[in-house]
């Protein structure tokens, strides 16, 4: 895939649909493709529930939301002993501050 060059002084619709133009090889329109990989990326849909908002909801904070994000999206995107360590070290640094 060729991104194109993008100039600072476009407006972000613009950008966005260079960025949108360069996905045009998807099977799916490349604008709704684009939009759920960003806004609900299938790794974190995989319940009833949204990681996020089972985060949010839980007021976890930024260590906490990482580990429970990892432990979550671990069975799903293809990197499951990655995303435990990546809980793991999450959870040490929540230690660490909390002591």
């Amino acid at each position: 895939m060729t991104m194109k060059v993008l100039e600072d002084d476009k407006p972000k619709e613009e950008i966005w649909e260079t960025v949108f133009d360069s996905l045009a090889d998807k099977k799916e329109s490349p604008k709704e493709s684009a939009k759920e990989t960003i806004n609900h990326p299938s790794h974190y849909n995989s319940g009833k529930i949204e990681v996020i908002d089972y985060i949010e909801d839980q007021k976890l904070g930024f260590h906490l939301g990482n580990a429970v994000k990892y432990i979550c999206r671990a069975e799903h995107k293809g990197k499951k002993i990655e995303d435990l360590k990546k809980a793991i070290w999450h959870l040490e640094r929540e230690i660490k501050k909390t002591n």
